[in-house]
């Protein structure tokens, strides 16, 4: 049903049901005293149910039997009623609940909040960052010491023990998620030379790892690359990308007019003829004084001429 996800019930419980309650084949009027197999295939009939079955009929490796209740189902080919692992979905939709109209609501409002994490203040980035590396730091440590422990215990007794919940199956129930202490293993007992094997090659990993460590100022620069990355998304705020961005825009027209104002006014300077000294004659600068004087005096008479024409 292109992985649509539906509610479904297994045929033995549906008849264990209706023993158990004889009163609600009330609601059936007169077909009341029908068998359970006619019921459900009532059901079947008029499209109300679905017969389906298991997409993986497999044991799968570590499990003694099938899962009761399978997280995969596909459409089986005979639509009748059947006791012996028999699943049923239900076609007709379910009303939505409270939580489930909650939930939609709060989920657009989640992936704003994430989206507008650069605006959040100091204070909340750091809870949010210290929050999301101790969760993603508590999965990744379990998960080596979950293959740590199976990897020791299988080299030196043989056996397969996954301690801890497995969170990588797909299929892990709630109860198999919350279980610490693993079930006894059943399967056939490797060989020793297939242990040998695999041990001296994690050796020879883990020796390799260590001879191409990178030393302590290798690793400096990385956590300083690293914390300056940190350092300037924690410290990021609006304010300052506003600041930046009006330096960035002021910057060139300032640098334009300083550099306008230092032309005109060097325009204006008189060139100078540095190195050169010459001696001062008397006789040239009382000619070049009287000169003046009397250019002077030419100049305010011809002025005082014209204002009195006008």
């Amino acid at each position: 049903m292109q992985e649509t996800r539906v509610e479904y019930f297994r045929g033995k419980d549906f008849t264990t049901f209706l023993k158990n309650h004889p009163e609600v084949r009330e609601i059936l009027g007169p077909d009341k005293d029908l068998e359970v197999e006619d019921i459900v295939n009532t059901l079947l009939s008029k499209n109300l149910v679905i017969r389906c079955d298991r997409v993986w009929k497999t044991v799968r490796p570590g499990k003694k039997k099938l899962s009761s209740w399978p997280a995969h189902l596909e459409i089986h080919h005979e639509q009748v009623f059947t006791e012996n692992d028999g699943f049923f979905a239900w076609m007709f939709l379910k009303r939505r609940t409270l939580w489930q109209t909650i939930l939609s609501f709060v989920w657009p409002l989640f992936a704003l909040a994430v989206c507008l994490f650069p605006v959040y203040p100091y204070q909340c980035k750091i809870v949010v960052l210290y929050s999301c590396a101790g969760a993603l730091l508590f999965i990744v440590s379990i998960l080596l010491l979950r293959a740590a422990i199976f990897g020791i215990l299988w080299v030196l007794l043989g056996k397969r023990v996954w301690f801890f919940p497995n969170i990588n199956a797909e299929e892990t129930t709630f109860r198999e998620l919350v279980r610490f202490w693993p079930e006894k293993d059943e399967g056939e007992r490797p060989k020793w030379t297939s242990r040998l094997f695999y041990a001296t090659v994690a050796v020879l990993v883990i020796l390799l790892l260590r001879h191409h460590a990178p030393d302590e100022a290798a690793r400096a620069r990385y956590q300083k690359k690293v914390s300056n990355i940190i350092d300037d998304v924690l410290e990021w705020s609006p304010k300052l990308a506003l600041s930046g961005m009006m330096e960035k825009h002021t910057g060139p027209n300032a640098t334009e007019t300083s550099n306008h104002t230092s032309g005109t006014g060097s325009s204006h300077v008189p060139p100078t003829n540095e190195g050169k000294t010459t001696k001062a004659d008397p006789d040239m600068d009382s000619q070049t004084n009287s000169d003046e004087i009397q250019d002077g005096d030419e100049y305010g008479d011809d002025m005082r001429t014209r204002f009195s024409e006008v």
